[in-house]
Protein backbone atom coordinates (compact mmCIF):
# COMPACT_ATOMS: atom_id res chain seq x y z
CA UNK A 1 0.00 0.00 0.00
CA UNK A 2 3.21 2.15 -0.30
CA UNK A 3 2.66 5.63 -2.32
CA UNK A 4 5.92 7.25 -4.04
CA UNK A 5 6.37 10.38 -3.45
CA UNK A 6 7.43 10.62 -7.04
CA UNK A 7 4.21 9.26 -8.24
CA UNK A 8 2.18 11.47 -6.50
CA UNK A 9 3.93 14.73 -7.37
CA UNK A 10 3.57 13.22 -11.03
CA UNK A 11 -0.41 12.17 -10.48
CA UNK A 12 -0.89 16.16 -8.69
CA UNK A 13 0.54 17.61 -11.61
CA UNK A 14 -1.61 15.84 -13.72
CA UNK A 15 -4.76 16.63 -12.20
CA UNK A 16 -3.90 20.62 -11.41
CA UNK A 17 -5.73 21.39 -14.71
CA UNK A 18 -8.78 19.61 -13.41
CA UNK A 19 -8.72 21.84 -10.25
CA UNK A 20 -7.41 22.56 -6.87
CA UNK A 21 -5.67 19.92 -5.70
CA UNK A 22 -5.14 18.66 -2.13
CA UNK A 23 -3.84 15.59 -0.89
CA UNK A 24 -4.03 13.82 2.88
CA UNK A 25 -2.12 10.35 3.37
CA UNK A 26 -4.45 7.91 5.12
CA UNK A 27 -4.43 3.93 5.90
CA UNK A 28 -1.13 3.32 3.59
CA UNK A 29 -2.74 5.25 0.72
CA UNK A 30 -3.18 8.96 -0.26
CA UNK A 31 -6.59 10.27 -0.11
CA UNK A 32 -7.30 13.21 -3.59
CA UNK A 33 -9.74 16.53 -3.37
CA UNK A 34 -10.71 18.25 -5.80
CA UNK A 35 -11.93 21.52 -5.06
CA UNK A 36 -12.49 20.09 -1.84
CA UNK A 37 -14.37 16.96 -2.40
CA UNK A 38 -12.78 13.35 -1.72
CA UNK A 39 -12.90 11.61 -5.59
CA UNK A 40 -9.63 10.19 -5.87
CA UNK A 41 -7.02 7.63 -4.46
CA UNK A 42 -3.69 6.59 -4.47
CA UNK A 43 -3.02 3.08 -3.46
CA UNK A 44 0.72 1.11 -4.80
CA UNK A 45 1.13 4.07 -7.15
CA UNK A 46 -1.95 3.39 -8.76
CA UNK A 47 -4.44 6.38 -9.20
CA UNK A 48 -8.15 5.20 -8.79
CA UNK A 49 -11.33 7.78 -9.38
CA UNK A 50 -14.33 7.73 -8.20
CA UNK A 51 -17.47 6.01 -10.74
CA UNK A 52 -20.72 5.69 -10.92
CA UNK A 53 -23.51 4.80 -13.56
CA UNK A 54 -22.46 8.13 -15.84
CA UNK A 55 -18.47 7.14 -15.85
CA UNK A 56 -17.98 3.45 -14.81
CA UNK A 57 -18.20 2.05 -18.94
CA UNK A 58 -15.48 4.28 -19.71
CA UNK A 59 -13.24 2.48 -17.15
CA UNK A 60 -14.90 -1.11 -17.84
CA UNK A 61 -14.05 -0.87 -21.66
CA UNK A 62 -10.52 0.15 -20.70
CA UNK A 63 -9.83 -3.23 -18.63
CA UNK A 64 -10.37 -1.31 -15.72
CA UNK A 65 -12.09 -3.04 -12.75
CA UNK A 66 -12.81 -1.73 -9.47
CA UNK A 67 -10.84 -1.32 -6.56
CA UNK A 68 -10.78 -4.01 -4.10
CA UNK A 69 -8.78 -2.64 -1.13
CA UNK A 70 -8.63 -5.86 0.65
CA UNK A 71 -7.94 -8.17 -2.28
CA UNK A 72 -9.18 -9.98 -5.61
CA UNK A 73 -12.09 -11.79 -3.22
CA UNK A 74 -12.67 -8.92 -0.88
CA UNK A 75 -15.17 -5.76 -1.00
CA UNK A 76 -15.54 -3.57 -4.15
CA UNK A 77 -15.19 0.21 -3.95
CA UNK A 78 -16.80 2.46 -6.08
CA UNK A 79 -13.20 3.83 -7.59
CA UNK A 80 -11.30 2.70 -10.16
CA UNK A 81 -8.23 2.59 -11.53
CA UNK A 82 -6.96 5.20 -14.33
CA UNK A 83 -6.16 3.46 -17.57
CA UNK A 84 -2.36 4.98 -18.72
CA UNK A 85 -3.31 6.65 -21.50
CA UNK A 86 -5.47 8.90 -19.55
CA UNK A 87 -2.92 9.43 -16.87
CA UNK A 88 -0.35 10.15 -19.36
CA UNK A 89 -2.41 13.25 -20.86
CA UNK A 90 -3.39 15.72 -18.68
CA UNK A 91 -5.79 16.86 -20.53
CA UNK A 92 -7.78 13.86 -20.77
CA UNK A 93 -7.29 13.17 -16.97
CA UNK A 94 -8.67 16.28 -16.28
CA UNK A 95 -12.09 15.58 -17.89
CA UNK A 96 -11.98 12.20 -16.06
CA UNK A 97 -11.28 13.91 -12.86
CA UNK A 98 -13.63 16.54 -13.09
CA UNK A 99 -16.57 13.76 -14.08
CA UNK A 100 -15.39 11.70 -10.32
CA UNK A 101 -15.58 15.38 -8.51
CA UNK A 102 -19.15 15.63 -10.17
CA UNK A 103 -19.53 12.08 -8.87
CA UNK A 104 -19.02 12.59 -5.22
CA UNK A 105 -20.32 15.90 -4.75
CA UNK A 106 -23.46 14.27 -6.30
CA UNK A 107 -22.54 11.22 -3.16
CA UNK A 108 -22.43 13.70 -0.98
CA UNK A 109 -24.89 12.98 2.04
CA UNK A 110 -27.27 16.33 1.44
CA UNK A 111 -27.95 16.66 5.63
CA UNK A 112 -30.37 14.98 7.94
CA UNK A 113 -34.02 14.74 6.97
CA UNK A 114 -36.37 15.07 10.83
Amino acid sequence: MAVSSEFLDYVRDQLTPAGRVTVRRMFGGVGIYLDGLFCALIDDDVLYLKVDDRNRDAFLAAGCGPFRPTGPDGMVMNYHPVPAHVLEDADTLAGWARTARQVAADAKPKGRRQ
